[in-house]
């Protein structure tokens, strides 16, 4: 496996991203690296777990390492779990198993406790640099994964909450999953049951907007909303050329309520 991704929430005013790079090359400079992103706002695991969760099926087989860890240094586990051509590196937070799931479930799981492998001093603040890196890096070099540490099983793994959705006689109560640099906003449900062209009403918290289902964002007049499935396969709010995040002020867990509009 000579591919290696990174998703983080060390943003790139700091040096952090650039450590992890330079830790890798010096262990396997074979490897080839991969940003998904370092934008992951800090400390917000459900945005972590979704951004892997819909990049993963699109990268190359090999090794994930994903960091959005605000327990870093405390008694969570660092992990590595294998899951078909793919293995994924984190803290035990629920950050990987939403992708595990997504390309076909955990084959087995290890901690990484295998100090060997590490650098050392490890700091108490920066496992990507001390834990999570070096160890892709092995394995990356062919260092078995049965080697990294103690096997656990999959059911101990830390999972994160299932998003919230409900249809009932044509209303949708749903969580917002993500919203993206657009102001798109992904809904976790996957199908909806009206129509194309259907007049329908969005309202958040302490806010309305009218919509119209549709498949793309030009099926609705420029600064209108749409209900849509998006390149992800979730439905989602959108407006074209604007911002539906802005226009309904929601955030990601946030609810919003559609239904047809009367």
């Amino acid at each position: 496996m000579t591919w290696i991704s990174l998703l983080t929430d060390y943003g790139v005013q700091d040096p952090f991203v650039a450590i992890c790079h330079g830790v890798i090359a010096r262990i396997a400079p074979q490897s080839r690296v991969i940003d998904v992103t370092h934008a992951i706002p800090p400390g917000d695991i459900r945005r972590g777990a979704t951004v892997l969760a819909q990049a993963l099926p699109y990268l190359p087989a090999g090794i994930h390492v994903a960091i959005v860890d605000p327990g870093v240094g405390t008694t969570r586990r660092a992990i590595a779990v294998r899951t078909g051509e793919h293995v994924l590196i984190g803290p035990d937070n629920g950050l990987l198993l939403p992708t595990a799931e997504t390309v076909g479930g955990i084959r087995d799981a290890f901690e990484l406790t295998n100090e060997t492998l590490w650098l050392h001093p490890v700091s108490a603040t920066f496992h990507g640099r001390d834990i999570f890196c070096p160890t892709a890096a092995h394995l990356a070099n062919g260092f078995p994964i049965s080697d990294v540490g103690l096997e656990l099983q999959p059911d101990d793994l830390v999972r994160l909450p299932s998003p919230f959705a409900h249809l009932d006689d044509g209303r949708l109560d749903v969580e917002i999953l993500s919203i993206d640099h657009f102001g798109n906003v992904q809904l976790a449900c996957r199908d909806v049951p009206w129509t194309a062209g259907t007049r329908l009403r969005i309202e958040g918290r302490d806010s309305r907007l009218e919509a119209m289902r549709g498949t793309t964002f030009g099926s609705v007049p420029e600064g209108q909303a749409v209900v849509l499935v998006d390149s992800a396969g979730f439905v989602a709010v959108a407006i074209h050329r604007g911002s539906a995040a802005e226009a309904l002020r929601v955030a990601e867990g946030d609810r919003l309520t559609i239904r047809p509009a009367v």
